[in-house]
């Protein structure tokens, strides 16, 4: 990470009388370059860690609202440091979380060893006293009294039959002993799957996942259609009211986006303010649902500041593209994003005829 004090420290002073007036002008750019730039990392970590990024997102925001309303040398100084700390004190949590997760997977894999081990040296132990009693039987079987013959036989089938008792009691105390950590190291399991395959901020699925889902059904030669849609005018929400705003507000657009599709459909968070919808469906269909959507995530949206409450008009650009069959995923994503930049570009020249 680029320090912004480094940075103005080399540049001339823009706070002192002589400074030119482009200097002073790109001041408040650069400040905003450096907040977008916190907003940034604050997203990727959450696609590095997203157990741990969320708190870096948040911390590194909140730093960046604060030289929104004071570019002072000392509040520069303060978000430099703060920034700086923030970064070293995720990095070592996060190294932390992955080597307590490579832990996890070690120790599974030491208690299967270990207990196929025990299983091993059983069946040795219990091998060789099958073996004890079979070699004793044939001693017997050349003995003329019929009393030592019984006695004999008797004894030889305790101990067989205590044996194969204290092997089956064995063998299910190793089972047992098994399947309870595999059932703890499973559950561990379902709950890093079950956080990678949604979205830390808006809770719909992630990126990852949806990446996932296209690929299983290309592989099954399955009919779908993919829909991306992207928040018109999103950067300039974040610029204005600040981007915990922004967070609210894809809050809110991805709740009204889970309400109006289908269960069936698959709802991710594809980065940024865009969304993907992925629909098992005819093209037909998925028209007719996305002049749905359309009508319903766009309007008005009531998104609470700091100190007051925001009205937002907010409209999105939507693309669609139907799969066709052997289309790799790559081709069938770059339709719909192209789809989706011809309505935005088709609306923007619209709303430009009207204010005309």
């Amino acid at each position: 990470m680029i320090s912004l004090k480094k940075y103005l420290d080399a540049a001339p002073a823009v706070s002192s009388v002589e400074a030119e007036p482009e200097a002073v002008g790109a001041l408040p750019a650069t400040i905003a370059a450096y907040r977008s730039a916190l907003f940034e990392i604050g997203g990727c970590s959450l696609e590095a860690c997203p157990a741990l990024g969320d708190g870096l997102k948040r911390g590194l925001g909140k730093l960046g609202e604060r030289l929104s309303t004071d570019m002072s040398p000392e509040a520069i100084s303060a978000t430099d440091r703060g920034v700086q700390e923030q970064l070293q004190d995720w990095g070592k949590r996060t190294a932390v979380h992955y080597r307590q997760k490579t832990d996890e997977v070690k120790g599974l894999l030491i208690v299967m060893a270990r207990t196929a081990e025990s299983v091993g040296e059983r069946d040795l132990r219990c091998a060789g006293q099958i073996n004890e009693v079979t070699s004793r039987l044939e001693k017997i079987a050349s003995l003329e009294d019929l009393c030592q013959i019984r006695a004999s036989i008797e004894r030889s089938a305790g101990e067989l039959k205590g044996s194969v008792e204290r092997m089956a009691a064995e063998g299910r105390a190793a089972i047992e002993h098994l399947r309870a950590e595999v059932s703890v190291y499973q559950a561990r399991l379902e709950e890093a799957e079950e956080i990678s395959s949604h979205d830390t901020l808006t809770g719909v699925r992630s990126r990852l996942y949806a990446e996932c889902q296209l690929v299983r059904r290309i592989d099954a030669g399955a009919s779908f259609c993919v829909v991306i849609l992207d928040i018109d005018g999103f950067k300039r929400v974040n610029d204005e009211y600040g981007h915990l705003v922004g967070d609210e507000l894809l809050k809110q657009f991805a709740t009204e986006l889970v309400s109006v599709c289908r269960s069936t459909d698959v709802i991710a968070r594809w980065g940024g303010d865009e969304f993907l919808v992925l629909m098992d469906c005819s093209m037909q269909s998925a028209n007719l649902q996305v002049d749905r959507v359309r009508e319903w995530v766009c309007g008005k949206y009531k998104v609470q500041g700091s100190s007051r409450t925001i009205h937002l008009n907010i409209s999105a650009s939507i693309g669609l593209a139907k799969h066709i069959p052997g289309e790799p995923m790559k081709l069938v994503l770059d339709r719909a994003d192209a789809a989706m930049y011809q309505n935005k570009a088709t609306s923007r020249t619209a709303s430009h005829d009207v204010r005309a």
